[in-house]
C-alpha cells in the first residue's frame, strides 16, 4: 500500500533555519542562484568590454588590455545594480517562475536609465566621451545575457530531466482540454513537468487519449494523498468555481501547487480598463490595435531589425534564389495574395517552394487536409519541390517578407497572414487577428507551429495583440531561432 503524503500545507511557515540549510532542494536552488549571478556578472563585464572595443575598432583600433582596464572600473557598479534589479523583478527565482527576454530587457534598460542619471548628479560626465557606452552596453548585455541564459535554461532543463526531476502534474478538467495540454507538454522536450494522467470532470467524459485516465474528480483526494504529485493543472475554462477552489484547499493542505490554463476572456480582461460610478463595477475591453506611439516604436523596431536581417543573411538569400531557379521552372518568388490588416489584400512575398500548378491542385488535395479548422496542411504535399520542402522545413522560404516589413505590409512579430482560402473559412471571432500588421513570426512559430489546434493558435494570437511590447517581440524573434532549427511542427 503506497504512503499517505504528510500534511504539509503549503500556507504555512517555512522550516527553521537549520531545518532549510538540510533540504535537498536548497542546495540545487544556491547553486541555481550562483550559476544565474556567474551569467549575468560574466555578461555585463563582456558587454561594457564590447561595446568599448567595438567603438575603438570604428575609430581607432583595438587595444584589449586598455580596454579590459576601462571595463573593470566600469563593471563593479553596473555589475551590482543589475543583480539587484533582476532580484528585484524575479529574475533568480523558480524556473518556473521566472520571467524571459522581455523582462531581461526591461531591467537592463532601467539599468542604463539609473546609471545615466548617476553619472549626471555625480559630475562625472566628463569620464564619457558620449553616450554611446550606455546604450552599448545595453545592446550586448541583452544579447549575451539572453543567449547565456537560453543555453542556461535548454542545458540545465535536460539535465534535470535526465535525473528524473520533472514535476509530477496531474491533469483535470474535460478530456478535450486536457489532452490538448498533455499533447503540448509531451512535445516539448525541454519541459519540467511530467503528466502522470488526467482526472475528467464527470464519469461521462470521454477517456483521454494522450494520458493515463485516473477517474474523476471524486478520485482528486486519494490521488493527491498518495504521495507522488507535484502540481495540479486545471486545463478546463469553464471548471466550476466550487470546485476549483475545493481542490485549491486540498492542494495547498498537501504542498502541491496548482496552476489554470487561461481562457480567452482571461486573456482579454489582461488590457481591461475600470469604469468607476457604476451600479455594477464594469471593465471595457480596449481594442488591442497598437497606434500612436505604440505603432511608432514597433515600426522603427520593424525597419531597424529587418534592414539589419536582411544585411546579414542577403548572401544565403542569393543562394536560395539560385537554388530555386535551377531545380524548377517558374518565377524566383512567388507572391501569395492574402488578407492583410483590417482584411485589405496585400501579396505575401515568399520563395517558391511548390511548382507551378499548386493552386489549380489545391481543391484536389482537399480531403487529404491534416490541419483542423480553417487552414490547409500536409505533411506529404505532393505540390512542393525538392528544394521547397528543405526551404520549408527551415521556414527560409519566407525570407522575402522581410520586404514586406520594409513596405509596411507586415511586421516582424504578428499573426501570420493566412490564404485567401483559409481566410474565407474564418469564425467571426477569428478574425479579431487582423486588426495589426500580419507579422513574419509570432507566438505560433515558438509555441508548436503546425502541431498547434486552430483554435489554440488564434488564442495564441489573442495573448500576442493583448501583450504586445517591444520586448516581446524581441523575445520572440529570439525564440524563433531554435523553434526553426528544431524544425518541430514545420512542414
Amino acid at each position: 500500500m503506497t504512503p499517505l503524503r504528510p500534511a504539509v500545507d503549503i500556507r504555512a511557515k517555512r522550516p527553521p533555519a537549520l531545518m532549510f540549510l538540510l533540504r535537498r532542494d536548497t542546495i540545487r536552488h544556491a547553486m541555481r542562484l550562483l550559476g544565474l549571478i556567474a551569467i549575468d556578472a560574466a555578461s555585463v563585464y563582456a558587454a561594457i568590454f564590447t561595446a568599448l572595443a567595438f567603438k575603438a575598432l570604428w575609430f581607432e583600433g583595438i587595444d584589449p588590455g586598455w580596454h579590459a582596464h576601462q571595463a573593470r572600473e566600469i563593471a563593479p557598479f553596473t555589475i551590482l545594480v543589475v543583480l539587484l534589479n533582476f532580484a528585484r523583478m524575479g529574475l533568480y527565482g523558480r524556473r518556473t517562475e521566472r520571467p524571459g527576454l522581455g523582462r531581461i530587457v526591461t531591467g537592463l534598460f532601467q539599468v542604463m536609465v539609473v546609471s545615466m542619471v548617476f553619472v549626471l548628479i555625480n559630475g562625472q560626465r566628463d569620464r564619457f566621451s558620449s553616450y554611446y557606452i550606455f546604450y552599448g552596453t545595453l545592446i550586448f548585455g541583452v544579447a549575451y545575457i539572453g543567449v547565456l541564459r537560453l543555453a542556461y535554461e535548454t542545458i540545465s532543463g535536460r539535465l534535470l530531466k535526465s535525473a528524473g526531476q520533472q514535476r509530477r502534474a496531474i491533469l483535470v478538467g474535460t478530456t478535450q482540454h486536457s489532452d490538448a495540454i498533455a499533447s503540448a507538454l509531451a512535445d516539448d522536450v525541454d519541459s519540467a513537468i511530467q503528466v502522470t494522467g488526467v482526472v475528467t470532470t464527470t464519469a461521462r467524459e470521454p477517456r483521454p487519449s494522450k494520458a493515463r485516465a485516473l477517474g474523476t474528480v471524486a478520485d482528486l483526494p486519494a490521488l493527491l494523498s498518495a504521495g507522488d504529485i507535484d502540481e495540479v493543472i486545471i486545463t478546463d475554462p469553464a471548471f466550476p468555481e466550487e470546485q476549483a477552489l475545493e481542490i485549491v484547499d486540498q492542494a495547498h493542505r498537501l504542498g502541491i501547487h496548482v496552476r489554470v490554463a487561461p481562457s480567452t476572456m482571461e486573456i482579454l480582461v489582461h488590457r481591461a480598463e475600470f469604469l468607476p460610478g457604476q451600479t455594477v463595477p464594469l471593465f471595457e475591453l480596449k481594442p488591442p490595435v497598437t497606434e500612436g506611439l505604440d505603432f511608432a516604436i514597433k515600426r522603427t523596431f520593424d525597419l531597424v531589425m529587418s534592414s539589419l536581417i536582411l544585411l546579414v543573411l542577403s548572401p544565403l538569400g542569393l543562394a536560395m534564389a539560385l537554388a530555386v531557379r535551377l531545380t524548377s521552372a517558374g518565377p524566383i518568388i512567388y507572391r501569395s495574395r492574402r488578407p492583410g490588416v483590417g482584411g485589405v489584400p496585400f501579396d505575401c512575398l515568399k520563395f517558391r517552394t511548390m511548382y507551378q500548378d499548386a493552386d489549380i491542385r489545391q481543391s484536389e488535395l482537399e480531403e487529404l487536409n491534416e490541419a483542423g479548422g480553417a487552414i490547409f496542411k500536409m505533411r506529404n504535399d505532393p505540390r512542393v519541390t525538392p528544394v521547397g520542402r528543405m526551404l520549408r522545413r527551415l521556414s527560409l522560404d519566407e525570407l522575402p517578407q522581410l520586404l514586406n516589413v520594409l513596405r509596411g505590409e507586415m511586421s516582424l512579430v504578428g499573426p501570420r497572414p493566412l490564404p485567401q482560402r483559409d481566410y474565407d473559412r474564418l469564425e467571426e471571432w477569428h478574425k479579431k487577428r487582423y486588426l495589426v500588421l500580419p507579422g513574419v513570426t509570432g507566438l505560433w512559430q515558438v509555441s508548436g507551429r503546425s502541431d498547434l489546434e486552430f483554435d489554440d493558435m488564434v488564442r495564441l494570437d489573442f495573448l500576442y495583440l493583448e501583450r504586445w511590447s517591444v520586448s516581446l517581440d524581441m523575445s520572440i524573434l529570439v525564440k524563433t531561432i531554435p523553434a526553426v532549427f528544431g524544425r518541430r511542427g514545420a512542414f
